[in-house]
């Protein structure tokens, strides 16, 4: 059945000029995008799902950010956290640990100690040690199907709140890949090659984004593994998400 909600315009950042913009149609509560958007990778595809009323503390929310501001300038640099295939959402955070949703910065920190805790025990490293509330990993390094199981958002919540800026993996559940932008928590990038087999816990990366893709550097072993774009969603999330994105461009009254 066709949605009768209202629809605004939404106006992407170029990435050949600060000034001009592209449109697309925004229909709001769902995230629906139509026209030229390349707003997904390539191994997925994205529906639209009811948003949650709760309160969301996102990522990016205490962050000043320029709405046409070029991803060419968007760098993340840190430990990698290399896990394998089929990580699922119990795994990232247990089914106990996400009964509430952070509406604060406590509730945040909480959810946070948590991040990465349902992995099986031959997971000898914590992404999160007992008693802590950050990680030291900033990267997050996957296979296939990254994200699946069910389509609770606490997933990249918690990782962006434990300090996680980016997840590099081959392919990712389509629900998780979609809470990624919707939250802005995490920016999910897709590789080109298996690069969960060639890194290990603990390598120091770096990874740097551009319109057209972008580049994942590993300085312990001196490999570079190439990245595929990650279109339009990238603006989404560099502003902190759906909502600060739309608030951002004007869509939507800002909160201030």
């Amino acid at each position: 059945m066709a949605s009768s909600l209202p629809t605004l315009p939404q106006a992407l950042p170029s990435s050949s000029t600060k000034t001009s913009f592209s449109l697309a149609t925004f229909r709001s509560p769902f995230l629906r995008f139509n026209g030229s958007t390349s707003f997904i990778p390539s191994s997925i595809s994205l529906t639209s799902r009811g948003t949650s009323s709760m309160t969301i503390i996102p990522r990016a929310a205490a962050e000043e950010s320029d709405s046409n501001e070029a991803l060419a300038n968007t760098t993340f640099h840190g430990l990698c956290y290399v896990l394998k295939d089929n990580i699922d959402t119990d795994q990232i955070i247990p089914a106990g640990a996400a009964c509430t949703f952070p509406s604060n910065q406590q509730e945040r920190d909480e959810i946070a100690a948590h991040a990465l805790s349902g992995l099986p025990d031959f997971h000898k490293t914590r992404f999160v040690e007992p008693g802590e509330n950050r990680s030291k990993y900033s990267i997050i390094i996957g296979g296939e199907n990254f994200g699946c199981g069910s389509s609770r958002e606490h997933a990249p919540v918690c990782l962006g709140a434990a300090g996680a800026k980016a997840i590099v993996a081959e392919s990712y559940a389509r629900i998780f890949f979609r809470n990624s932008v919707a939250t802005g928590e995490v920016f999910p990038l897709e590789s080109e090659v298996r690069v969960c087999e060639e890194c290990k816990t603990g390598d120091t990366v770096t990874i740097e984004l551009g319109d057209s893709g972008g580049l994942l550097t590993n300085h312990t072993t001196g490999k570079n593994y190439k990245l595929k774009s990650i279109g339009d969603a990238g603006p989404v999330i560099d502003a902190g998400g759906i909502f600060a994105y739309a608030r951002m461009m004007g869509m939507i009254p800002s909160l201030a």
